[in-house]
């Protein structure tokens, strides 16, 4: 009887989603656990660092890891899996992409850090004291991870066989890699786990949707009465379906509430949030310049709208101030 393949799962920086979406498999996580033996799942079993730095390089046949990567302790980790891994499968958003906690690179390490701890209105710190890498008591140091001057995707630190996209993926694209993995008949390394075409493609309301659009306005979801049979772009509702990679089921947008982009790109997309924006801006109902650019203004939180998990990996990258640059990309 031949040994079951190993498989690792491991948490960065995210919600935790991504570890849940593994139990909507329902009970079909019996196959799974039946046909794979799980050697690290930190959430969920009680594995240690030591077992992973015991095992030999490449013998895990294939690790998931969720979760943008933040601090020393997220890179230490996710290189050391690369090590001990034949593959390693960037699952969800925030791998893929730098998902939600990538929206923080809008932002300083030192503004971040400050608004935390001194400036946030729930804190009362007059001493302004922060976390300190290391700490003394009777004679034991403590040490915490370091925060990183920005968040990165996983791609961005170690070599990334596969990505299985969404927030989090889904029960039906979790199930298919997984059995690709056991059958050997995963595509080609670099490839995304979903379908190269535009959730447009499959999206209930695609009939509705007019030849030509002519935007006048944006408006937040919970700002408007949404028709539930009705294109939600013709709505004046910012739906990232045209710029976003399907495969999702439509999930969001059967619960009457627009794409938000947490698929990704598809392959013939550079940049998901430019080409986002390019298409709003032609189907603005202006023609000149300055109506055009008064109808984009209406978009709620441009950067949050179009880049809400695809910051890091975006040719944006980040913003940062020119006093804090050099300081923050040597981190």
């Amino acid at each position: 009887m031949s040994e079951k393949p190993k498989i690792g799962m491991y948490w960065c920086a995210s919600c935790g989603g991504c570890e849940e979406s593994v139990v909507d498999l329902a009970e079909g996580i019996l196959d799974v656990v039946a046909a794979v033996d799980i050697v690290f799942w930190p959430v969920a079993m009680d594995f240690k660092r030591a077992d992973i730095e015991a095992m030999p390089d490449g013998s895990i046949a294939a690790t998931f890891i969720n979760g943008a990567v933040r601090t020393s302790e997220q890179l230490e980790m996710v290189r050391l899996l690369r090590q001990k891994s034949a593959a390693v499968i960037a699952y969800g958003s925030c791998a893929q992409m730098g998902g939600i906690p990538g929206l923080a690179n809008q932002k300083d390490r030192e503004d971040i850090l400050r608004y935390v701890y001194e400036e946030s209105p729930t804190v009362e710190n007059a001493a302004q004291i922060r976390p300190q890498r290391t700490h003394g008591v009777n004679g034991a140091t403590a040490t915490l991870p370091s925060f990183h001057g920005n968040v990165r995707t996983l791609d961005q630190v170690i070599p990334v066989e596969y990505y299985l996209p969404g927030c989090p993926p889904t029960p039906r694209l979790l199930a298919a890699a997984v059995q690709a993995l056991l059958e050997g008949a995963l595509p080609a390394a670099g490839s995304v786990l979903a379908p190269d075409t535009a959730l447009c493609e499959e999206c209930p309301r695609r009939d509705s949707k007019p030849e030509e659009l002519h935007i006048d306005q944006f408006h937040r979801p919970h700002a408007v009465h949404i028709d539930a049979e009705r294109c939600l772009l013709a709505q004046g509702v910012v739906c990232m379906g045209p710029a976003t990679r399907g495969g999702c089921e439509a999930v969001c947008v059967q619960g009457n509430m627009p794409c938000t982009g947490c698929f990704g790109p598809t392959s013939r997309v550079k940049d998901q949030g430019a080409k986002m924006l390019s298409s709003l801006a032609a189907n603005s109902a202006g023609e000149e310049d300055a109506a055009i650019t008064g109808v984009l203004e209406s978009i709620p939180d441009p950067l949050g709208t179009l880049y809400r998990y695809g910051l890091p990996a975006s040719m944006l990258h980040r913003s940062l101030s020119d006093t804090n640059r050099s300081k923050e990309q040597s981190t």
